[in-house]
């Protein structure tokens, strides 16, 4: 017996039970069904037993394959590219608002002035982006004064702003759950700034 009749016979005997397991109306419908599986079968058998359908149907799947796993690296690479400008702008600005506000005081500081921001954006209490805590009206002076938009584009914040705001946006937070910091009053004092 050839390969063909086998694979052919051994796929309608697989019909045989499907089909059977499937609530035909009688043993007629099922045994109608099950030759027009086996013609199907044939058909397929016959159309991929010549080396170039074969070929040309596996040059097809890998085409396909590759086309959509390019689609997928192109999107994952859209995204990681989006994230890695946010995540540069965002340590932008914070390295310009710690530089405005705590550049001359020790790098603990610094950092403590970047955890005040993030507790603010986690907070609920103030808005839930770094860009609307730090310019939310009344609340930083140098995003008020424009002292805070001239450092950003102009890039002049130090290598210690930018480490600072590096670790604050990691989450390394000197201040726990504080909120402000000034330079006179209570809470926990480091450099100039008491932070509560």
């Amino acid at each position: 017996m050839s390969e063909n009749k086998k694979a052919v016979m051994l796929i309608g005997g697989v019909c045989s039970v499907i089909l059977c397991s499937t609530g035909f109306a009688n043993k007629a419908e099922a045994l109608k069904a099950e030759k027009a599986a086996e013609v199907n079968t044939v058909r397929i058998i016959e159309n991929y037993n010549e080396p170039q359908n074969i070929n040309k149907a596996y040059n097809e799947n890998i085409l396909t394959i590759h086309a959509r796993l390019k689609e997928e690296y192109d999107l994952a690479k859209e995204e990681r590219e989006k994230r890695e400008a946010v995540s540069r702008e965002a340590g932008s600005l914070m390295a310009s608002i710690i530089f405005c506000e705590a550049g001359n005081q020790p790098y603990e500081g610094q950092v403590a002035v970047g955890a005040v921001i993030m507790n603010r954006v986690k907070s609920g209490v103030y808005p839930g982006s770094i860009e609307e805590v730090i310019y939310q009206p009344g609340q930083f002076t140098p995003a008020c004064t424009g002292w805070l938009d001239q450092v950003r584009s102009a890039g002049s914040y130090t290598d210690s702003a930018m480490q600072a705001a590096m670790d604050a946006l990691a989450g390394v937070n000197p201040v726990g759950e504080c909120l402000y910091f000034d330079r006179g009053g209570s809470g926990m004092q480091i450099g100039d700034h008491f932070f509560h």
